[in-house]
């Protein structure tokens, strides 16, 4: 797979490029080997950065409350105790 893919750079670098000794060609391959991976950290932020945006445009909602209207919003009031002056079965028959 990438030997076919060296042999393509090389035959470009030695016939068009003008490399004329090995170290041209190893600087010459050392960038394109370079490039290319800088070319794909690019493309790969690139589309995390657009997964991010696609994220922002859902909407916040609240959890959904299976009772609707029906339950309130605000937090229950506390049951009103027995008046200290008056006297329930209970309270009657321990005395």
């Amino acid at each position: 797979m990438f030997e076919q893919a060296f042999k393509n750079i090389d035959d470009v670098l030695w016939k068009e490029a003008g490399c004329t000794t090995e170290l041209d060609y190893t600087e010459q391959t050392s960038w394109l080997l370079f490039l290319k991976y800088l070319d794909g950290l690019e493309q790969e932020k690139a589309t995390e950065n657009a997964y991010k945006r696609s994220l922002r445009n859902i909407p916040d909602q609240p959890a959904a409350d299976p009772w609707g209207g029906a339950r309130a919003v605000e937090e229950p009031k506390p049951v009103a105790k027995d008046p200290p002056g008056k006297k329930t079965k209970a309270s009657s028959r321990t005395n």
